[in-house]
């Protein structure tokens, strides 16, 4: 159990859900390092269940200079960083999706800043404190493959993720840098009482169980282990692609 040992790891919006899921499978693992999010209450209760291999800096990734602030601490705490995991994402606090006759442009223009231009900097505001050889990770979504009602912004954003897997790569080979995409489908964490309200929240569940081949929602550990596999040298030749962890709702079709 450290495939990950002394590893320095950040991993942002790591304070809750998918994030979570990752550090704690992180953590099992020997990594070290950084959590971020925007509610310090959440982000220090996070740090003590991971033991304290962890520090929680509060951040906000649409915030260049906070990004600037959690790699900067993060090296002077542990030195440089082995591992980055770009998950601070989803849906926007307060600002609903809805059918292009519906969408303004400010919703858009939050959607994409949180999904898309945060990712893009934090990468780049993490090279000057990367070591060589290191591996990125983007969350995406296996929503950037299917179209669905209301989710068209998101899903849009989330298929620039992956593509920034891609062009990423390509531009940090020289720094044996590998990026790859990390793309979840339907996971049971707190996201979905954002969504909808609580009386129909079990309901919810239940049609995202019985769409997905495998016949339940995936787990956050489940994304945290698919996560530690991109993070240590076990995925040494994968580079530039996405890894679809999704139960089969992708690519599998459960038309009779």
């Amino acid at each position: 159990m450290n495939r990950l040992k002394n590893k320095v790891s950040v991993i942002t919006g790591g304070n809750s859900g998918i994030g979570f899921g990752i550090a704690e499978s992180f953590k099992n693992e020997g990594a070290v390092g950084t959590i971020t999010g925007r509610n310090e209450e959440s982000l220090q209760i996070s740090a003590d269940a991971l033991d304290k291999a962890f520090i929680a800096i509060k951040g906000d990734v649409n915030n260049l200079n906070d990004l600037e602030n959690i790699f900067k601490k993060t090296v002077e705490k542990f030195g440089k960083i082995d591992v980055l995991v770009v998950n601070a994402g989803g849906i926007v606090d307060g600002v609903s999706m809805g059918t292009v006759d519906q969408v303004t442009e400010e919703s858009y223009d939050k959607y994409m800043d949180l999904n898309l231009k945060s990712s893009y900097f934090t990468v780049q505001k993490s090279l000057p404190y990367l070591n060589d050889g290191a591996s990125i990770i983007l969350i995406g979504s296996s929503a950037a493959h299917r179209a669905a009602p209301g989710m068209t912004i998101y899903a849009a954003a989330k298929a620039a993720v992956i593509s920034l897997a891609k062009g990423l790569s390509s531009d940090l080979l020289p720094r044996k840098i590998r990026v790859n995409a990390l793309s979840p489908g339907s996971i049971d964490t707190p996201v979905f009482g954002k969504m909808v309200p609580a009386e129909h929240l079990e309901q919810v569940k239940q049609v995202w169980r019985d769409i997905t081949p495998i016949g339940r929602q995936g787990l956050p550990s489940e994304i945290g282990n698919a996560a530690v596999f991109l993070a240590s040298e076990e995925s040494s030749f994968i580079v530039g692609t996405e890894i679809l962890a999704d139960g089969g709702l992708t690519n599998i079709s459960l038309m009779k």
